[in-house]
């Protein structure tokens, strides 16, 4: 059921006021790991925005801002208290500040798929949120989860009470928390945690509610393997995705999970997989650039967590491909300011060149290779390309070598 994304990507370029995507310009930072919370990390943060900006990030995602049950965040109880364990309301609203200053918005990571229970209630289960604000009862929470709520309407979280967003009331309290987030607290863009937990439909209306500058989705599905091989089309894989894309009203980009599954095999020395059957990026990138969100690494993926790491000695060349390509990139934050100044150097040039050359979300592609040892692109009118150990350059004497590195080069006009 894939289409061409170009289509998609013309028609849809205007849509709803404009305000939700931005200008394809976007170039991400998440600006934590899975062991920020022990460092004082609102305080650690605000010294290290002028280097954020510097490098031409255009926002930041920071993690779940709200007091939570686990230390990360990603439990919250009290939503209206911006106390956690990475740091206090005060810190925090400092380094928004200063993050204003430096013209780097700030994304919030939105966890509104599950909470943690505050009482114990129907079935002596901790699935009422007594004493705090939002206090709801157990017709919050969905009855396959412990609740008095409908069933689920997507995939479930584990181990806490799963949120019922098909309450009129929910909805009602979520939106006047995500607009107390944007108005009050700061925010501008907002990040979807397990986005594959409720319908997308849900997605719509709270970005309609709140309007968030910039949304992305994380919609982390399995990709296609057999066996331990992953399969060379990933077609299914990328549908699913652009399916949610298209359930939120097309109002949110999602993380482009298929185009990490497929680059970290690839780099391997399988570069073949970078092109699809038709021709184009084999991620939800080749189908519709202006709503993927490229990354190599993420807390979940990589950091001390490693559920599904890119192999650490081919990161520069995940960061070549997605720095020059289509779509909205993403920068980790332990390669930028944890791997060594070497990389940290590295990404800045790629970043640096993307914006001279003027690459955006939606730049045009033309694959010139994609075998065994190599893979080469042009990207827009001025940027050119090449990953692996293959020896190759451009023909004509028009182009220049921009950078290069250990198995990858970028030439301009």
């Amino acid at each position: 059921m894939g289409f061409k994304s170009s289509e998609r990507d013309q028609t849809n370029q205007q849509n709803h006021s404009g305000a939700v995507l931005r200008d394809g310009k976007e170039i991400l930072i998440q600006a934590f790991n899975w062991e920020s919370n022990k460092y004082n990390w609102w305080t650690n943060l605000e010294s290290k925005v002028p280097d954020i900006a510097k490098a031409g990030f255009t926002s930041a995602w920071l993690p779940p801002p709200t007091q939570s049950f686990s230390p990360e965040g990603y439990t919250p109880q009290n939503l209206y208290s911006i106390n956690s364990k990475y740091g206090s309301e005060h810190q925090l609203k400092a380094l928004l500040q200063k993050m204003k200053q430096y013209k780097v918005r700030a994304m919030a990571d939105i966890v509104i798929n599950h909470r943690a229970g505050t009482t114990q209630g129907r079935g002596g289960m901790y699935n009422r949120f007594d004493g705090i604000p939002l206090s709801w009862d157990e017709h919050a929470v969905t009855s396959c989860t412990g609740g008095l709520g409908h069933r689920s309407t997507g995939a479930i979280f584990h181990g806490f009470p799963n949120i019922d967003h098909s309450q009129d009331f929910v909805r009602k309290d979520i939106i006047g928390w995500l607009r107390w987030l944007r108005h009050n607290v700061g925010f501008q863009d907002f990040r979807f945690d397990f986005a594959k937990g409720f319908s997308p439909k849900y997605v719509k209306e709270y970005i309609e509610g709140a309007k968030p500058l910039f949304s992305v989705g994380e919609y982390w599905d399995s990709c296609n393997y057999n066996g331990s091989a992953l399969d060379y089309n990933q077609d299914s894989h990328r549908q699913r995705i652009i399916n949610w894309i298209d359930g939120t009203g097309q109002l949110s980009a999602a993380f482009d999970f298929t185009t990490k599954g497929i680059l970290q095999e690839a780099v391997k020395g399988d570069f073949w997989r970078l092109r699809d059957p038709q021709g184009k990026p084999p991620g939800v990138m080749g189908w519709w650039p202006s709503r993927s969100v490229t990354f190599v690494d993420n807390h979940d993926t990589g950091s001390t967590q490693a559920h599904w790491p890119f192999p650490s000695d081919h990161i520069m060349e995940g960061y070549a491909y997605i720095l020059t390509h289509p779509g909205m990139p993403t920068v980790f934050y332990d390669h930028f300011f944890d791997w060594g100044g070497s990389i940290r150097e590295q990404i800045v040039k790629l970043i640096d060149i993307r914006k001279r050359q003027g690459i955006l979300s939606r730049s045009p592609i033309r694959i010139l290779e994609a075998k065994q040892n190599l893979y080469s692109a042009i990207i827009g009118e001025k940027l050119c390309m090449k990953i692996g150990n293959g020896s190759w350059c451009p023909s004509g004497r028009e182009w220049t070598l921009s950078t290069c590195g250990h198995n990858y080069a970028v030439w301009h006009k």
